[in-house]
């Protein structure tokens, strides 16, 4: 894999340079058996969308403009030029969306800023003529890029032997911090084995040092010619990050305590401690970044420090029990559960867990944010645990292990195998799926994995939780359509949960059921509130506020308690909190604010306008209404209001101000940040499922 990637980043470094290559002298340039080429043209053509085919005979790049003519051992300076296809469009959308808005003094916006670059480049250059230097450095900025695009971050600048990216902005991302450090670890990965092949050739190995903080800068505007983005930081957002990268030694991923706070329960980081860095004022904590952690979704990192009291969705566990028992007597089900982000679609189906019985299999998978590009990513992830792979399997060993669990369903679901070998690259080089109609193995595809759940479900009955559908990719989303057609008479249950901007074909089927979740009510929001603060009297006024600003939203409420705790507003333990000092306004976590980036920037131009104006230091989300005047205001109000309501973004026309949003947020809290102590989550109710 390590070799795969380092051969695709000199290829897409050429393709880029060259613009137009023969498969015969990609072949010839680089070595490439058939099978590595077509390896090679699938990511390329289909999954990143880089390069289109020509005649079946060359390769064309496609991601941007010509790059520049001249010798300089560089890669082009304009984003266009560098920029895939997919992700300038969501750029483009973003400066039509901020011209509409008429956006002048710009729009500020947490983001996470990296800065890479390749350590002793210069001394390394300058032994070289231009052309020798430019074949040098192009490749390892390639890999560079590659990694940030990978997660759809924006390389903002090309800086000849480095970059410098922003996630966050303009394309917005409620999970910025986590894109930029995996981005940063992939970059680091692929570098390293770039390095590794170069030594085997005897040349001088590059080597790279990355630097990353987390904070705010004013967007101003986005040029349409080339994607430049005019930005300005907002204190040292940017500067920190160059100033980590200076002090990173080789190979290694430093982080500012802002990053750090946001990430920690996802990667295993090394606190450094204290440092004192040129031109900021103020010692910053610096840690470096080890490698990816064990958890991946909110939930997990939730249940690592312990959960808050579970309350309210008393009826839609119901619905959940009725299905399962339903599921349980052959009469396949699905349920979707439909919410905002924070509503507490995972709780819900965490919860109900312990309603699952021991002689069920339970199958679980999760979409991630960065993962529609990656075919099959959740499915994989799912069948990996199914089939019993361990870590330091080797092919021969893993696909024994599947050709047993099939035999195990039925030994007559030989044809299905070579389909499951070849999700896992465990056929063989002449396989004939290699030259099958891509349209056609799809179809197939789909049809052995559903023979295999539905063969299972023959065995035992089976309960499949599948999350965060609206991250989903193609190719999953195909494999769980044909799932649902097959279900009705089988042993299965299928959980789905998803935002409402998702969109899905089981509506009219008769076994599909869907539920909203809505915002806590006040009751359950306080009862929540006495678990998090405690039941203090003197607490009363602070726990109104945090209901009013929250709208009842149980992952806000918990962010706001806990930013509370950490400026020192609020001391004690968690359900004996003392309250220190009444804020003058609370302000949006940064955890919040970009989940709420996130929904705004998918509204249409209109409604998204509506809201710039409605939020400032001293407007509410509330139209004040007086009289005739205030009525029409609250009907105009309402119509532009109609799509920021359909992304979850709840505004109410009253005649009273209700919700403060200001437009500065909160630095980071003071002083030095210390990785938490951190309780073991409470016991799952059950272990997933294996075909064992």
């Amino acid at each position: 894999m390590v070799d795969f990637d380092h051969t695709l980043g000199e290829v897409l470094a050429h393709l880029r340079l060259e613009q137009r290559v023969s498969y015969r002298a990609l072949k010839r340039r680089f070595d490439l058996d058939d099978d590595t080429l077509e390896d090679i043209k699938s990511e390329l053509i289909d999954a990143k969308r880089l390069a289109a085919d020509e005649d079946g005979k060359v390769l064309v790049w496609t991601g941007g403009a010509e790059p520049d003519d001249s010798p300089a051992p560089r890669v082009p300076a304009a984003p266009a030029s560098y920029t895939p296809r997919h992700l300038a469009a969501r750029i483009e959308a973003e400066r039509t969306a901020m011209e509409a808005r008429s956006a002048e003094t710009g729009e500020r916006k947490t983001i996470t800023a990296l800065f890479a670059d390749l350590k002793g480049s210069t001394a390394l250059l300058e032994r070289l003529d231009p052309e020798e230097a430019r074949a040098i450095i192009d490749p390892a900025l390639a890999l560079m890029m590659d990694a940030v695009h990978h997660y759809e971050g924006f390389v903002a600048q090309a800086l000849g032997d480095g970059i410098l990216a922003l996630f966050g902005a303009p394309i917005a991302h409620e999970d910025h911090p986590q894109r930029a450090v995996h981005a940063a670890l992939r970059m680091r990965d692929a570098m390293r084995a770039h390095a590794e092949h170069r030594q085997r050739l005897g040349a001088a190995p590059l080597q790279l040092r990355i630097g990353i903080n987390t904070g705010e800068v004013v967007v101003r505007a986005i040029r349409k010619d080339d994607l430049h983005t005019d930005y300005v930081p907002v204190g040292h957002t940017t500067n920190l990050a160059a100033r980590l990268e200076q002090l990173a030694t080789p190979d290694t991923i430093l982080i500012s305590a802002s990053t750090a706070r946001l990430v920690q329960d996802y990667f295993a980081l090394h606190e450094i401690g204290d440092v004192r860095l040129k031109g900021i004022e103020d010692t910053t904590t610096v840690f470096e970044v080890l490698r990816s952690g064990t958890l991946r979704t909110r939930l997990e990192a939730a249940g690592l420090h312990g959960f808050s009291r579970y309350v309210g969705r008393q009826r839609e566990i119901e619905v959940m029990h009725q299905a399962l028992a339903a599921a349980l007597a052959g009469h396949g089900q699905i349920v979707g559960v439909m919410g905002e982000p924070g509503i507490g679609k995972s709780r819900l189906f965490y919860e109900f867990h312990g309603a699952i019985p021991a002689d069920v299999l339970l199958l679980e998978a999760h979409a991630i944010p960065h993962g529609a590009a990656s075919p099959y990513l959740p499915v994989i992830a799912l069948l990996q645990q199914y089939f019993g792979f361990d870590a330091d399997d080797d092919p021969v060993t893993r696909r024994a292990k599947v050709d047993a669990c099939v035999q195990r369903i039925d030994r007559g679901l030989n044809s299905i195998l070579p389909y499951l070998h070849a999700l896992f690259a465990l056929d063989e080089p002449n396989s004939p799926l290699r030259q099958m109609d891509a349209a056609l193995r799809r179809q197939r595809t789909f049809g052995a994995l559903r023979t295999l759940l539905l063969g299972e479900s023959a065995l035992r009955p089976v309960v499949f939780v599948f999350e965060d559908l609206h991250w989903i990719d193609d190719e999953t989303q195909g494999l769980l359509d044909a799932l649902a057609e097959g279900i009705s008479g089988a042993r299965f249950l299928l959980l789905v949960n998803f935002r409402p901007d998702y969109r899905h074909p089981w509506s009219q089927k008769t076994y599909f059921t869907q539920v909203r979740l809505t915002p806590l009510d006040d009751a359950d929001a306080h009862r929540l509130l006495d678990d998090l603060l405690g039941s203090a009297p003197a607490l009363a006024t602070l726990k109104q506020a945090i209901v009013a600003r929250t709208d009842g939203t149980p992952f806000f409420i918990e962010e706001v308690v806990q930013t509370l705790v950490e400026e020192g507003l609020v001391t004690g333990e968690r359900g004996d909190r003392r309250l220190v000092h009444m804020p003058e306004a609370m302000v949006v976590p940064t955890t919040v604010q970009g989940v709420l980036a996130a929904r705004i920037d998918r509204l249409p131009a209109r409604e998204k306008e509506f809201l710039q104006l409605s939020c400032s230091a001293r407007t509410t989300l509330s139209v004040v209404a007086a009289g005739r005047r205030g009525r029409l205001a609250r009907r105009r109000a309402a119509a532009h209001a109609g799509g920021a309501a359909g992304q979850g973004v709840r505004l109410r026309t009253s005649r009273r101000p209700r919700y403060r949003v200001p437009v500065q947020t909160r630095a980071d809290a003071g002083g030095r940040l210390r990785l938490a102590a951190r309780r073991a989550p409470p016991p799952a109710p059950r272990a997933h499922g294996s075909c064992a």
